[in-house]
Order: structure tokens, then sequence, then C-alpha cells
């Protein structure tokens, strides 16, 4: 994947040791650290279009999750917990330490705001600021799992059966289920908001068995130990104590039911939401909203 455009010309890259592995980074600019964690099916280049303004004002840290991009692939188990939110966030923590960043501000999208809600459930001393991006939490989105919802989300069923059939259906045609996968989650149906060089890098990584697999490897942990993990919380009454912004698309896939707001009302004690017009895809489909939104969240006292 070296021949890959560079869409954070501005940026250095690292790569971090972990307990879990290396872990890649793209850190640019200069003030409070703020760390960003991309979704499935893509990498930290989905950021690409609102990271370099966000870099005015933060030290701006995005990452490669373990199994995505550029970062390890570590081994899996049968309890799926090398892939829980709960271990990603772990690595989360390690590589803004590396970097020299106790507390942080974290936005996640999609998966990635799974392992930022959850850092600042198990972590809220490090977590200055936290925003979620298209998401309800796990525990929610499995109860509210409605005929409609489960034709909406197919992929959380398909993807979370056990090995290796999932990994077999898609090493048949990947790059077709993801240019769908990709298309079909943005309010236009179509490509036509994702950058031709952000696709390449998602294309290229989706491209590989090896990645493939702990995708799955990340929605079997999102059927199994990431829900108990949630379910153990709200039993707890555990709720997220930073500032707290829920964002989503207008079409997006929480939207429609219950409105994500209220869901998020249930699991923070300080929330602000915001509704941009986009898809999922909401950084790429919508990065001036998105973006404004973000900018008004994060400098807020």
């Amino acid at each position: 994947m070296t021949d890959l455009a560079d869409l954070f010309p501005d940026f250095s890259s690292h790569w971090v040791d972990t307990s879990a592995g290396r872990i890649f980074a793209r850190r640019g600019g200069d003030g409070p650290p703020l760390l960003l964690l991309h979704g499935f099916p893509q990498t930290h280049v989905m950021w690409h279009k609102i990271a370099p303004t966000l870099a005015r004002n933060h030290t701006v840290v995005a990452i490669d999750l373990r199994g995505y991009g550029w970062s390890s692939m570590p081994l899996t188990d049968v309890s799926h917990r090398p892939y829980s939110k709960r271990a990603m966030a772990a690595d989360a923590i390690e590589v803004m330490e590396a970097l020299g960043h106790v507390r942080f501000a974290v936005v996640g999208h999609d998966r990635g705001g799974r392992v930022a809600y959850r850092l600042a459930l198990d972590h809220p001393g490090r977590v200055v600021r936290l925003a979620v991006l298209d998401i309800i939490p796990t525990a929610t989105m499995w109860s509210l799992m409605d005929a409609k919802r489960a034709l909406r989300t197919y992929h959380w069923s398909m993807l979370a059966q056990p090995a290796p059939m999932p990994e077999t259906l898609l090493a048949g045609a990947p790059l077709a289920w993801l240019d769908h996968t990709l298309a079909s989650w943005t309010a236009k149906r179509s490509l036509e908001d994702f950058d031709p060089r952000a696709l390449a890098h998602y294309r290229a990584a989706f491209n590989d068995p090896s990645h493939i697999h702990a995708l799955c490897e990340d929605y079997r942990a999102g059927a199994t130990v990431d829900r108990e993990d949630d379910e153990a919380d709200l039993a707890a009454g555990r709720r997220i104590t930073s500032p707290t912004l829920a964002l989503w698309g207008r079409v997006g896939i929480p939207a429609g039911g219950r409105s994500p707001g209220e869901i998020w009302a249930d699991w923070a004690t300080d929330l602000s939401t915001h509704v941009v017009e986009a898809g999922h895809f909401v950084a790429e489909e919508d990065p001036v909203g998105t973006l404004a939104a973000l900018n008004r969240f994060l400098s807020s006292t």
C-alpha cells in the first residue's frame, strides 16, 4: 500500500508499539490534543477533509484501529475479546501516552465511536470531551434490532457469524461488496462524495483476507463482549460524565425510530446533539457541517 496518496501531507507518521502490536498514527497541528477514531469499513483516511482544519487549534492524532489500515492484526480467540472496543480503547490510550498526551478529546465515527464511548466509560479521567458520530450504543442497537433496522444493518449479523463463513463470502468479491456498502450508507446512494484517493486506501485494505478476518472479529466482538460490557454498565448505573456530542446524519444509520439524542441521553450526563445533512459518512458527505459542529463543541467551556 506504499503507492497510495498521502492525504495528510502536513502530518507526521508514527508506528507506535503497544501491548497488542503496532498502531499506525498521523499527528498534526498544535494545541489541546484531539484523538480521531475511524469506523468500518474505512481507515484513518476518512478524516482527511476535516483533520487539517481541526489541526489549526488542536494537536490532532488520527489512528488506524487494530485490524484496520496499517495497524497490526492481533490473533483472536474464542472470546473475541482481542477485538473488543475495550481492547481498542486501551490501544488508543497507549498511543496517546506514547505521543505525550494523558488527557485528550476524542471524536469517533462508526466503530471508532464505539471505541470512543467505551474509552470514556472505562477511563473517564482521560477524556476531556467526547463526540460520537452517527451511532447509538451497541447494546441499544441490538435491543432495537427490528426488521427495518436489521435490513438496514444486515452486516451486523452477517459479519458476526462464526469463522470462516463471512470471510469466505466476502473473499468472493471484496471490492464489489465494499463499494456497494459505502454507497448504500450515503444520502445519495453513490460514491460521489468520496475522494477517489481515499477510496483507494479503503479498497487496498479491504482487498486483503487478513484484514477481512480482523474486521469480522470486530463485529463478532460487537455481538458478544461489547454488548455484554454495555449491559454491565447499564445495570451498574454507569454513565459517560465527559461533555458529549452526539452527531448524526439526517438519513444516517441511526436516523429513524427513536431519536439518537433521546438514546444518548440515557448514557451521557452532559449531552449536546447535532444533525448534519448527510447519510452515515458525515465527515466526507458534509465536511463543512460536521466541522462546524465539532469546532463549536470542542471550543466550548
